[in-house]
């Protein structure tokens, strides 16, 4: 594994039932049936009307095949149909995934395509007008603010989730805590020790929020970076010496290809001059007690009610707070629940 050096409804009725028949009749006569099926109304149901013989059913079929092709074009981009794209950070990919995978259980209109990228690429693309909606571990920064406002487009941003950076170590070794000082000269390489340093990617969120958290424009000789949180787990799963800089939400939902490695690691515990340590937990994330928590947001400048703000309102629901929840990390607003007295 290489490393690199960081320099740095219609709804039933008689339509309803005109929009099935006119589907299954073009699904008979289409070559392309998997198409034709993606085009007829799955909530259009009824009770079939009696009395149609004849040329009133020719009529009815004309007439459905008109009511579908003008009720709800498959490509029109509504709040929970059609389909769009949008940027998210790959750090976060365990969390976004899992609230895209609900999500598109419930809204089977609605297909959103996810394109995961390093934060870096993530914002180039966010910036360039080519995708409106962007999932990412920060806040717009006041230039990139400055240039949606400069083109007199409105951006929509909520945050929707307190992820926490963590350090993970190996668990042959014997290290357990690290002070916050420690950590900053370490990445300084003022801190005598014969630690690997690694994270995810060279142009990634993590690496940035430490860069910003140490104040430095560029790392000491023993901090490398990988390519991937993946890559991070399994270089430390293998390498007593190293300290791997991860999203919590990597371990807490893990790919299925990286459990093996998770059961070979462990998480340091980060503290300040008082001797207080803690661990990334949802308590301490929420009550900011961890001192590497940092905020995810969705940036949306549609400027129409399209997918980018049904799934933003998704994140800020009920339902998708429980998945971040579920997930390890901490919902921006806690769910509500039910007491049930007997």
């Amino acid at each position: 594994m290489a490393k690199s050096k960081i320099p740095l409804t219609p709804k039933g009725g008689m339509y309803g039932v005109i929009c099935q028949v006119a589907g299954l009749f073009s699904f008979v006569s289409s070559k392309n049936k998997l198409e034709t099926l993606r085009h007829i109304h799955s909530d259009c149901a009824a009770i079939p009307p009696s009395g149609a013989r004849g040329k009133g059913i020719f009529f009815l079929l004309l007439l459905g095949l008109f009511a579908c092709n003008h009720t709800q074009k498959p490509d029109t981009e509504g709040i929970i149909s059609g389909s769009t794209t949008i940027v998210a950070d790959e750090s976060i990919f365990t969390i976004v995934d899992d609230e895209a995978e609900i999500f598109a259980l419930n809204y089977k209109q609605a297909q959103i395509k996810f394109n995961y990228q390093p934060e870096q690429k993530l914002v180039k693309l966010f910036l360039s007008d080519s995708i409106k909606t962007a999932i990412m571990a920060r806040d717009l920064t006041s230039q990139e603010k400055q240039h949606f406002l400069d083109q007199k487009i409105v951006i929509r941003t909520n945050r929707f989730a307190i992820d926490g950076i963590a350090l993970i170590v190996n668990k042959a070794s014997t290290d357990s805590v690290i002070t916050i000082q420690q950590l900053k000269n370490a990445l300084l390489g003022s801190y005598k020790n014969d630690k690997d340093w690694v994270f995810d990617n060279a142009q990634s969120s993590t690496l940035a929020y430490l860069m910003q958290f140490a104040s430095v424009k560029t790392f000491a000789g023993n901090v490398y970076a990988l390519k991937s949180n993946k890559e991070v787990i399994k270089y430390v799963s293998t390498h007593p010496q190293a300290v791997g800089v991860v999203s919590l939400s990597w371990l807490v939902r893990p790919t299925p290809d990286i459990e093996t490695e998770l059961k070979n690691i462990k998480l340091l515990a980060l503290g300040g001059d008082n001797k207080k340590y803690h661990k990334p937990t949802q308590s301490t994330l929420k009550t900011g007690k961890y001192p590497l928590t940092r905020n995810l947001f969705i940036h949306n400048c549609q400027g129409s009610a399209g997918l980018g703000t049904g799934f933003a309102s998704f994140l800020a629901g009920e339902l998708g707070q429980r998945i971040v929840l579920k997930a390890g990390l901490a919902p921006d607003s806690l769910p509500s629940r039910q007491l049930n007295f007997k």
